[in-house]
């Protein structure tokens, strides 16, 4: 008898996700394995070590479920964390080659490691990527492209193999509703933005603002929290004038940077909204594609 306990004793993790506390199920299970284990499934110390087994399977259940939360929750937060980070470096990269590596004298790399602050960026990847930027030997590039419903789209890449990033953005392109196309960037100029909070500010307090800091014009956005936002638009020369007009007018800024800003917006539908935005998406997920700008407008 005491040879049978240790026997079902080591069997019972085998079937501890296959048996209940019924001693007549728990009999039905344990016959086809042996049949004077059926007789021992009635006795008192069984009956003591299923409750046993049942308690054991649903612990194994609750850090099963624990990690679920942690793969489907906190994972993508840490993806997404990671892929803004190493977009920030290479934005970095190419601001120090088109302007040199020292901030005082180049506002564009200025303006980005307060952006990348602002993010709680390490201090030590900022610097890496401003001394890494002369040692790399990727390229920038900027694609024009046409997505769903005629709207253009302005692909800037970093990569050290161009007809490789290029024939792989074309890709998921056309897989996607899209093509590489000429003439994209007329559709756009290059202007300064300032970014800033919207929160408890109208639209025509905004446009008096913009009027005083001296922009050209201010548009209404969202951020990921879908959180108001100002957008101040103005000559490349006058961004840090603007930012700084805005700074003593009392309005916060979160961060400022050359951007390419469309001036012939393409009105799309629910549909084509909706096939751009995965576009979009598809593309700022490729690890050599910097930053995406489009000229997209939801349609009334």
């Amino acid at each position: 008898m005491f040879g049978g306990v240790l026997l079902i004793r080591g069997l019972l993790p085998r079937y501890c996700q296959r048996v209940t506390s019924s001693s007549v199920l728990l009999s039905v299970e344990l016959c086809s394995v042996h049949p004077q284990l059926a007789r021992l499934a009635q006795s008192p110390q069984w009956a003591l070590q299923s409750g046993r087994a049942v308690h054991q399977c649903s612990v194994m259940c609750a850090g099963h479920n624990k990690w679920s939360k942690v793969k489907h929750v906190k994972g993508p937060k840490d993806a997404a964390r990671s892929r803004m980070f190493l977009k920030l470096s290479m934005m970095i990269r190419i601001a120090v080659r088109e302007g040199g590596p020292n901030p005082d004298f180049n506002a564009h790399l200025a303006n980005l490691v307060e952006q990348c602050r602002s993010k709680n960026m390490p201090k030590a990847s900022i610097e890496a990527a401003i001394k890494g930027a002369d040692k790399s030997k990727a390229l920038c590039s900027l694609y024009e492209a046409r997505g769903p419903g005629a709207s253009m789209l302005l692909i800037e890449v970093l990569t050290d193999n161009n007809t490789r990033t290029f024939q792989e953005v074309k890709h998921l392109l056309h897989k996607h509703g899209g093509m590489m196309c000429d003439g994209a960037r007329h559709s756009f100029e290059r202007k300064g933005v300032v970014l800033a909070s919207g929160e408890g500010v109208s639209m025509d307090r905004a446009l008096e603002l913009a009027i005083e800091a001296g922009a050209e014009d201010v548009r209404e956005t969202e951020d990921e929290e879908e959180k108001p936002l100002l957008q101040f638009v103005c000559e490349v020369s006058e961004l840090r004038g603007v930012r700084s007009t805005l700074e003593d007018l009392g309005i916060p800024t979160l961060s400022a940077g050359l951007e390419f800003v469309p001036h012939n917006p393409a009105l799309l539908p629910l549909d084509q909204l909706e096939a751009a935005s995965r576009l979009l998406e598809i593309l700022n997920d490729y690890p050599d594609v910097v930053r995406v700008w489009d000229n997209i407008q939801a349609a009334n």
